[in-house]
């Protein structure tokens, strides 16, 4: 997620004692008495950990997790509560004090120590029942009624100070991050308008080509960004809204990269090196990270973090395809044969060490400071290994001490590099709005050559 220049710790300003006192509520751990007491031998670094017990790295995760905010990039808990079938959109029904069906509620985001959340207010691209603007407000409104419901666990975050405010008093900060440019209709109005409804981030495309955008898992149309395309990152820029590069094609990484004068992140994203999807980054975009200063987040999704369940995903859609031109016009022959194929040739697991090889990656490629998560929850059926819910968090950064990850590698991963990113767009846009206005321009003109 986040980047990038500085690596010095948010924390310093204050002792480690009052940071602790500070910060407890995040778990609901009763604070020492502030009275003085006997000096106390400091927890030891997590590289002398690394042979450690599980138990012994999850209680420094832990302690480092009261020190700094874990941050997720992306949670689709909006869309679950929207496609639930006994109460769809009933956010007083769907009570996320109890254990809920999905990935997501209220303990087990404490057990996961979760300091802030983008919360995804996705909608498909394929919708076509009244245009997008519609759903896209609605999915807005559930995000802001769930937070809004539960004022002593969630505070609404409009900025990276926001998110340090709402976790020192023990809350979860809660942004909001839109999948997807279709929903601006190909309008800079629209992209203000979702901006001051408290919008954060936007990817660029969910999985259909735009008019100005390619998506990874579309057909190339445009080589990468058009002209109004470009014009989208920089009023993004202007605006201080985080260009979110996952789902997007490598030419319009590249292109967003060559445009924006702000760090971007990947909210969901995974490393192409390890497991060649199409919805992962490349080697040759992870190298410019450095420069830009933005921040993959990698995602939980078991077919962009372990090779082997993407080749299993992608032979069984080679199988379907034989299979129904084999039996055309016979559905009960078509789903005995699908069937059969599955159970000779069971899904692979991918685990916790699947998604730990892709941050060593793009820690490799990129550098420490240029990694994040980005779990999916609630947007995915299936789960890795080790992974499976909001409770988990703690579990992949005790993997990284066992690999060696430092004490600052793992707080800049948990949070500090993505709200070290938001931060800078939030520089970078006071600089630009001071610079230029509000863009008028439009796809007609910029695209289609047509003069107003």
């Amino acid at each position: 997620m986040l980047t990038q220049r500085t690596k010095g710790s948010p924390v310093t300003r204050h002792s480690q004692r009052a940071t602790l006192l500070l910060f407890a509520g995040v778990l609901g751990i009763a604070p020492a008495s502030a009275t003085a007491q006997p000096a106390r031998k400091p927890a030891p670094p997590a590289q002398s950990l690394q042979a450690a017990s599980l138990d012994a790295r999850l209680a420094h995760v832990r302690r480092l997790l009261r020190l700094s905010p874990l941050v997720d990039g992306h949670n689709d808990l909006p869309w679950a509560l929207r496609e639930e079938k006994e109460t769809p959109r009933d956010v007083e029904a769907y009570n996320l004090r109890r254990q809920t069906r999905g990935m997501t509620d209220i303990a087990r985001l404490r057990q996961g120590q979760v300091g802030g959340q983008f919360w995804s207010v996705y909608i498909p691209g394929e919708i076509r029942d009244s245009g997008y603007a519609r759903v896209q407000l609605e999915q807005i409104d559930i995000a802001k009624r769930v937070i809004a419901k539960y004022p002593d666990v969630f505070q609404p975050a409009l900025t990276a100070a926001d998110v340090r405010k709402a976790y020192a008093a023990g809350k979860i900060g809660s942004l909001l991050g839109m999948e997807g440019g279709h929903a601006i209709e190909n309008s800079l109005g629209a992209l203000r308008a979702y901006y001051d409804l408290g919008v954060r981030y936007m990817t660029l495309t969910h999985n259909v080509t735009l008019d100005w955008a390619d998506a990874a898992n579309d057909k190339a149309t445009h080589r990468g960004l058009t002209t109004f395309g470009r014009e989208v990152v920089r009023e993004m820029n202007r605006l201080g809204m985080l260009v979110d590069l996952s789902h997007v094609s490598p030419a319009v990484m590249s292109d967003a990269l060559g445009t924006t004068e702000a760090p971007v992140i990947f909210s969901h994203s995974s490393a192409r090196a390890i497991t060649d999807v199409p919805r992962n980054v490349p080697d040759s975009i992870l190298a410019k990270l450095p420069k830009n200063g933005g921040v993959v987040m990698v995602t939980f999704v078991p077919g962009f973090v372990s090779q082997r369940v993407a080749s299993h995903s992608a032979a069984l859609t080679a199988v379907r395809d034989s299979i129904t031109k084999r039996y055309p016009n016979d559905n009960d022959a078509q789903f005995r044969a699908v069937a059969a194929w599955r159970e000779a040739n069971p899904v692979p697991v991918a685990t916790i060490a699947d998604v730990a090889d892709h941050l060593d990656h793009i820690r490799k490629v990129a550098g420490a400071a240029h990694v994040g998560m980005g779990g999916d929850y609630d947007g995915i059926t299936e789960t890795v290994q080790g992974l499976e819910d909001v409770s988990t968090y703690p579990n992949l950064l005790a993997e990284l001490v066992k690999r060696g990850w430092t004490d600052a590698e793992l707080r800049g991963l948990a949070g500090e590099n993505v709200l070290r990113v938001l931060t800078r767009a939030e520089t970078v846009a006071s600089r630009l709005r001071k610079a230029r206005p509000a863009s008028t321009k439009t796809i007609e003109q910029l695209d289609r050559r047509i003069t107003p």
